[in-house]
């Protein structure tokens, strides 16, 4: 019987890549296979992350959940930003934890367990070795028509609220050749569609070949927009600061940059993005959104919103509402600010109630979700292509149902008919024949 590894992710996308990647790593080392159910796993690896508040508490929670399962000599292994931020105390809360790594060593898991059972003690590596994981990782395992690819590590920021870079390390990008074999390689498997991941994706800056050249993002997209069978383009998380001309530009030359940009603006003041440090203003970000707009008019915005920052006056959050109805953002993302030590924003003096904190992020995704709804309902009746991604969650052997998505990135459920299985993988034209505010129905 094949080893059986279980992973559990906590936060981004770019965990969810990185899970994708442990699970690839250990089975061309061990011949581990993925399972669900963490009672049959000789592998419990858990995938943190600190950008939520008591994120730390809710690791060690999960731990006490399966230590149990060390009797059945179970391994247990840590790993992700809070394994960064943490390391050795981990194993001092948490004994029989077996190894923790950070997000820039999850390669070395094979040798991190071995050397556990050589040594019978722990080991921990949360170095920041740069690039040298995707050296290291076998090719990827394909499973439907769509993937991520990671183009770069870390962040070079420094906003005062985020913990980012001290978990995953400064900006670095992986050379711009090995970013278009990989999508190459996924290309010839049959995927359609990849989703290019950073925490600033758009400020990737790779080495092109020996020479002394470098390839900002705008030529990276350019470059995958040629490769055969890549049909849709679509990237997470940019800034708004290394939104260049060109990247804009890109806009009117690639029709495949789907008509989908999710922007985190954080807040519409200006006070508040300054002690942020976030290095614009509202009225900056509106002018990228305006010159966006300009070249695809129905782009779809979405972006990540913080209530609540230090500070933050009734005229401050006013002036976020004024931006959120300005710009009429898609589905967003929007939190209560919580501190992260060792921030400098978790020093800064908050004499703001929760309750009001609370009522203000309400209003807020109140009217986001009203905008949803809005946007949904203006598709009604429209033909939107779509890719078919599999069966979707409602369907039946009575009633087969396909689901696919739309370059705005709505779920279209549709009847599959007798010959559905065949448009897995497939783009393919639907007419909207129902609208909800999260998803959509639609006929072939």
């Amino acid at each position: 019987m094949p080893k059986k590894v279980f992973i559990k992710t906590f936060g981004c996308q770019m965990n969810e890549y990185d899970s994708d990647k442990m699970a690839d790593v250990m089975n061309a080392a061990e011949g581990y296979e993925p399972t669900q159910d963490v009672n049959e796993a000789d592998l419990i690896l858990f995938n943190t992350c600190s950008v939520r508040e008591k994120a730390q508490e809710k690791v060690f929670s999960d731990l006490g959940r399966v230590q149990h399962l060390k009797k059945k000599g179970v391994l247990i292994g840590v790993g992700g930003c809070v394994a960064s931020q943490e390391g050795a105390e981990i194993i001092k809360r948490a004994p029989y934890v077996d190894v923790v790594f950070g997000p820039q060593t999850l390669h070395r898991l094979p040798e991190l367990l071995a050397r556990r059972e050589q040594q019978s003690r722990p080991q921990v590596d949360i170095s920041f070795p740069e690039i040298e994981k995707f050296d290291h990782l076998p090719p990827a395992r394909v499973e439907g028509s769509s993937a991520f690819v990671s183009i770069m590590e870390g962040c070079s920021k420094y906003c005062s609220y985020c913990v980012v870079p001290y978990t995953r390390g400064d900006e670095v990008s992986r050379p711009f050749e090995d970013v278009l074999v990989e999508i190459a390689g996924l290309a010839d498997q049959g995927v359609r569609e990849v989703n290019l991941l950073g925490q600033n994706v758009n400020a990737y800056r790779g080495k092109m070949g020996d020479t002394a050249e470098i390839a900002d993002f705008a030529l990276l997209l350019e470059y995958v927009s040629d490769i055969p069978g890549i049909e849709r383009i679509r990237y997470t998380t940019s800034h708004p600061n290394e939104f260049t001309p060109r990247l804009i530009e890109a806009y009117a030359k690639l029709p495949k940059l789907v008509n989908h940009l999710h922007l985190p603006v954080q807040h519409g003041s200006d006070r508040i993005l300054m002690a942020m440090k976030r290095g614009y203003t509202a009225m900056e970000y509106k002018s990228t959104v305006r010159k966006l707009r300009a070249i695809r008019p129905d782009l779809a915005m979405s972006s990540d919103f913080i209530v609540g920052f230090p500070g933050e006056t009734e005229e401050d959050f006013g002036k976020l509402m004024k931006l959120i109805d300005d710009i009429g953002f898609d589905i967003s993302f929007s939190f209560i600010f919580s501190p992260r030590p060792g921030t400098p924003a978790a020093n800064l003096p908050d004499d703001t109630p929760h309750d009001v904190k609370l009522q203000r992020l309400q209003h807020l995704q109140a009217v986001i979700e009203a905008n949803v709804a809005r946007i949904s309902a203006s598709r009604h009746g429209t033909v939107q292509r779509i890719l078919v991604e599999g069966p979707s969650r409602k369907s039946t052997p009575e009633a087969p149902e396909l689901m696919g998505r739309t370059e705005c990135n709505r779920v279209v459920n549709f009847a599959a008919g007798p010959n559905g299985a065949r448009l897995v993988g497939q783009m393919i034209d639907v007419r909207i024949t129902e609208t909800f505010p999260h998803s959509l129905r639609g006929e072939i």
